[in-house]
């Protein structure tokens, strides 16, 4: 039986003092916890967040998160320090009405961790960053859960390092995509694909005026695949409008607890292709059908970071029929019948 744990946290920033800009090339050290877990306790609700009190803009070039057994996954982001309004510390994340979707579209995304990693850096290539707008805070969502039988202590440190306003030459927003619709068969190997179409909102952005060009022409940075333990696979590609054919942008077969996703070297340049495409592998051992939550069950998503001045989200965004099916060698393919695309202005 899976039990939900009271949590007490200390949250310690280092290098931003309150009323005062640190050395904006000072990293930025956020310490919580510990947190103590009895076995098979979990919480889904829990956030946490530190002031940054900066009167600067805030441009982050990497982030490095330390942690141990315990922390399933975590997302996190930056917001104007009136967003979530309440003490530093850690929070029931219902209290303040949080909510990813509003987190990234009145804020930006930071950083996302791989599942059940316990150790792992974010870094972009050198004058890449994240723009931390001034008057900010870091909050984050964190999925704790003990499937030990052993009570757990756990540590959570954040270090954030920026660079000098001078040196940010190419500003990021997230990108993500999702599939809500994953129905996993039991005793089966299945693979769950989902394909959208960015050219009609790009062209509505054009004749808004909001973007220059006619065409996308921005770039993915970095990508990060997320799934739980079923997972096996992820592909995120490229469609090419030329001929309809794809390029890789990120892949990766590692199973949960290793890194998942990283850096694109060189950065991988969407222009010519106007659709994504991405598409999740799971093995179901179990005799019932698995769907998308926590716990024991699964997730579709990939996150990245484009220099896009807009942030995206892409995929099926909410619960639907995972559509139609074909068997190809051994795996059941399912094909989402629809994408929905949404933006937000990344330029705070």
């Amino acid at each position: 039986m899976i039990r939900k744990a009271h949590i007490l946290v200390v949250v310690v920033l280092v290098a931003a003092a309150c009323g005062t800009d640190p050395d904006p090339t000072s990293p930025l050290a956020l310490s919580f916890g510990p947190f103590e877990l009895q076995p098979s306790q979990e919480r889904t609700d829990l956030c946490v967040s530190t002031t940054l009190h900066n009167d600067q803009p805030i441009y982050v070039n990497s982030v490095e998160m330390t942690t141990a057994t315990g922390v399933h996954h975590s997302n996190w982001f930056w917001v104007p320090e009136h967003q979530f309004d309440g003490p530093d510390g850690a929070w029931t994340c219902g209290d303040r009405g949080f909510d990813t979707a509003a987190a990234a579209l009145f804020g930006g995304v930071l950083f996302a961790q791989s599942t059940q990693a316990t150790h792992e850096v974010q870094a972009f290539p050198a004058g890449a960053a994240i723009k931390i707008a001034p008057h900010a805070r870091i909050v984050g969502n964190i999925h704790m859960l003990n499937a030990t039988d052993m009570k757990l202590s756990i540590p959570l440190a954040l270090t954030v390092q920026p660079i000098a306003a001078a040196d940010a030459t190419t500003v990021l927003a997230g990108f993500a995509v999702e599939n809500e619709s994953i129905a996993i068969p039991p005793l089966n190997t299945s693979r769950f694909t989902v394909e959208c179409d960015l050219s009609q909102t790009w062209q509505n952005l054009y004749q808004l005026q909001e973007v220059s060009s006619d065409h996308i022409d921005f770039k993915i940075y970095h990508a990060l695949p997320h799934y739980h333990a079923l997972g096996t696979a992820m592909t995120f590609e490229a469609i090419r409008d030329s001929d309809g054919g794809s390029d890789m942008i990120w892949s990766t077969d590692q199973r949960i607890g290793d890194k998942l996703g990283g850096t694109l070297d060189p950065p991988f340049d969407l222009t010519g292709h106007s659709k994504i495409r991405m598409s999740c592998t799971f093995e179901n051992p179990r005799t019932v059908s698995v769907g998308w939550g926590n716990g024991d069950q699964e997730m579709c998503i990939m996150f990245a970071f484009s220099n896009s001045t807009y942030t995206w989200n892409a995929g099926v965004l909410s619960a639907s029929d995972p559509g139609p099916s074909v068997t190809n060698n051994g795996i059941i393919d399912f094909t989402a019948p629809a994408c929905n695309v949404i933006t937000a202005d990344a330029q705070h």
